[in-house]
């Protein structure tokens, strides 16, 4: 049995967890701070590591107290290294260097992306109990405010990038267009709540490079985005009330949707060309209703399997960080990253070879 504390501050949430054998989550605790940036309508990066600075200590002691256990009785010490916002990582990268160091405990370095990709196989309630696969490869799609990336999991620590975005990330698409309507942040979350009234079919929004061969796994929201003000600004010159419920409900509708038929559509297409054992969607956009629905039918008619992980595992959280450095150690067994491991605020997932 191994038992890992791990921490996560790569962006604007202060999380730590106990994680057991890859998959078993004793504790899962996180300091959200979506009020203090909900003002700036985006997260502000100064604001996010001071908070991160007073919220730490008392995170880890909780997720500590849940567990029930100590950081003597610990095997390892986990802790997200990037990508993310620089000051951000530094608060919990310096607080696991500090634990490791005082109890003489190995240190793990872990990607945040590997962090969402190992998300999909934890244990929660309600879902058979989470053990990542044995037959490769997986295809992944992570996206978020951050990310949008199709990844072809060939094993353990082993990825090969197969496309992302071009320009903006499906997550942070639905925070410029819930700015734009006016719906408050975070984006997604608003734009689902509000587009549960509507009708996804009202508008014809375009579905970029969703038929492009010299982009076939490229993701781009950029001219979505601006496809969806230019509407706005139609509808106002037509004398429409773009405060009207009815009418936000169909632009968010139909918004949403057409980000998730790109997602599918690529992520299909991904799946059946790699031939993949099975396709996992993670990130902060998993937790989307539609995106959800969308992918299950598509994949559930080809027989593909699709793991998806609960909401509470979708958004940034440390037991998917504690998730990814087990199978990273026990694939590694010599590896340790020591104490002057550092921070990168962009770090890419790299292929084994």
């Amino acid at each position: 049995m191994t038992k890992i504390l791990a921490i996560e501050t790569s962006c604007d949430e202060t999380a730590a967890a106990v994680v057991e054998d890859g998959c078993s989550v004793h504790s899962n605790v996180i300091a959200t701070q979506i009020d203090l940036h909900r003002r700036f309508g985006g997260v502000f990066p100064e604001v996010a590591s001071r908070q991160h600075v007073l919220a730490i200590a008392p995170v880890i002691a909780q997720a500590l107290a849940e567990a029930d256990v100590s950081v003597q009785t610990l095997d390892a010490i986990a802790v997200t290294q990037g990508p993310g916002l620089a000051g951000s990582l530094l608060v919990g990268v310096n607080a696991a260097k500090g634990l490791a160091f005082a109890a003489g405990l190995p240190l793990l370095a872990v990607n945040h992306l590997e962090g969402h990709i190992y998300s999909n196989w934890l244990d929660a309630p309600g879902r058979a109990h989470g053990r990542p696969p044995d037959a490769f490869p997986v295809l992944v799609l992570i996206v978020s405010g951050g990310h949008t990336e199709l990844i072809e999991m060939r094993g353990h620590g082993r990825y090969r990038r197969l496309g992302g975005t071009l320009d903006d990330a499906a997550g942070e698409a639905f925070d410029k267009v819930a700015r734009l309507l006016a719906l408050g942040f975070p984006g997604g979350p608003a734009i689902q709540q509000t587009a549960a009234r509507g009708d996804p079919a009202a508008f014809d929004l375009p579905r970029a490079l969703r038929h492009d061969p010299s982009h076939r796994f490229d993701f781009s929201f950029s001219g979505l985005k601006t496809a969806t003000l230019n509407l706005t600004k139609r509808l106002a010159a037509q004398g429409q009330d773009l405060h009207d419920p009815h009418l936000l409900a169909d632009l968010a509708a139909s918004f949403q949707q057409a980000v998730a038929d790109v997602l599918v559509d690529k992520t299909v297409d991904a799946a059946l060309a790699t031939g993949a054992q099975q396709v996992c969607i993670c990130g902060g956009v998993s937790a989307n209703q539609t995106l959800r629905a969308t992918a299950t039918a598509r994949l559930e008619a080809l027989s593909i399997p699709l793991y998806i992980p609960p909401l509470v595992y979708c958004t940034d959280n440390a037991a998917m960080i504690g998730a990814a450095a087990f199978y990273n150690w026990r694939t590694h067994p010599s590896q340790e990253d020591g104490l002057a491991m550092d921070v990168h605020a962009s770090l890419p997932l790299v292929e084994e070879v």
